[in-house]
């Protein structure tokens, strides 16, 4: 068994890019599509507009028929029908002919103007025109708004109210998507419990189930919480194996130490096979990496902080992966509010909190709930570095 055989975190990142686990591909109903991820480019299939059709109110026209037209001598055309939006029309303009058309109606063929109302007057079945159209005023042309065949959307997109409203606007009644991963969420330790229940002397509420839970639908997958574990074999055992039954990925957060009641690596062990026991990166460094039936199964660390921190540095590349979302990724340059000490030889995830152009670290310690409450994100302290000078500059790489 590998137990707390420290590794580099770029070890680590290799080993869960081994996992036989890649991207899968469904489609589903535009009514469902809403903050899922495009798994291939979408091109328009139609023109839109379909058709030329009028943007105002008025009279449709041939335009050559009023280039003579001025305020001392209008030009006169005959009135032969009208065309409402959603009609289709049969009338074809003739010389001297005009048609009235309301706002979004296909124009009649023949016509290739339309004169607002307010600009013309009505005398019974003759409008008056006191001024010249050009071809193409008051129309949208076939296609002018989006073409047939133009890209509209690429793969990896993340689909927003916006791109729906965009695929429904040329004919989208299905898209093509990742598949959420379904990530089984397991929280450990006979001290915890489920908020809600009452608290006794030496209990705590769970925090670290709702945090990785929604930390999963945040980035677009899917989480099923399984429930507490208690420090017993039969009651972890069970519940992992529910984890890799119903799900690709399963997350368990504390029972990852040394200790003699923490017992994830030796039903990983029993159960598949521990792959990492150990990161050497602080906080977080009894975090343990497994598969079990070719699903990757993590046992992150109970402290808030530091099982936030390696959700965020070891799970969340795998599902931007399988979500199609690699390059998603926030991160900015700030200044360092104060000086930080640290300790060489141990690469360190320190919490920080944005205030303006300042990373202000947080130093609480992993263990407390605030921690990663008030943090933003965190910054890297590389392992040959034992003071970083207040003002320096910093990368924060954000939580969620």
């Amino acid at each position: 068994m590998a137990f707390l055989k420290v590794v580099p975190l770029e070890e680590a990142l290799k080993v869960i890019d081994s996992f036989p686990l890649k991207p899968e591909i469904e489609e589903v109903s535009l009514e469902k599509a809403l903050g899922r991820v495009l798994a291939e480019d979408v091109v328009s299939p139609i023109d839109v507009p379909p058709f030329d059709r009028a943007t105002v109110d008025g009279y449709a026209v041939r335009a050559e028929d009023t280039f003579m037209a001025s305020e001392s001598e209008p030009v006169r055309l005959k009135v032969i029908g009208e065309i409402n939006a959603g009609d289709t029309p049969t009338i074809e303009l003739k010389p001297g002919e005009s048609v009235y058309i309301s706002t979004g109606a296909p124009l009649p063929k023949g016509a290739d103007a339309v004169i607002q109302f307010e600009d013309v007057d009505r005398e019974g079945d003759e409008v008056v025109i006191y001024k010249p159209a050009y071809p193409s005023l008051g129309v949208m042309k076939r296609g002018a708004d989006i073409p047939k065949g133009r890209s509209l959307l690429e793969k990896g997109t993340r689909l927003g109210f916006k791109e729906t409203a965009l695929l429904s606007a040329v004919g989208f009644s299905k898209v093509r998507v990742f598949r959420k991963p379904k990530v089984a969420v397991i929280s450990t330790g006979n001290e915890v419990i489920l908020p809600g229940t009452e608290l006794k002397y030496g209990q705590i509420y769970d925090i670290n189930g709702r945090a990785i839970a929604d930390a999963v639908r945040e980035l677009g997958g899917e989480a099923i919480f399984l429930g507490i574990a208690r420090d017993d074999r039969e009651s972890l055992r069970e519940l992992i194996l529910r984890g890799v039954e119903c799900c690709d990925i399963v997350l368990l957060s504390g029972g990852a130490s040394g200790g003699i009641r923490d017992l994830t690596s030796s039903i990983i062990e029993e159960l598949g096979e521990v792959k990492i026991h150990g990161i050497a990166i602080q906080p977080g460094k009894p975090t343990i990496i497994g598969l079990i039936n070719g699903k990757p199964i993590f046992g992150l660390p109970g402290y808030p902080t530091s099982c936030l921190t390696n959700f965020t540095l070891l799970v969340a590349p795998l599902l931007r992966k399988l979500l199609g979302r690699e390059n998603e990724v926030r991160k900015v340059k700030k200044r360092l509010a104060h000086k930080v000490f640290s300790v060489k030889g141990r690469r360190q995830f320190l919490p920080v909190r944005i205030e303006g152009e300042k990373a202000v670290p947080i130093l609480k310690g992993s263990g407390a709930v605030t921690s990663f409450i008030d943090a933003d994100g965190f910054i890297e302290v590389s392992e040959n570095v034992e003071i970083l000078e207040a003002g320096e500059e910093v990368e924060v790489t954000f939580f969620g």
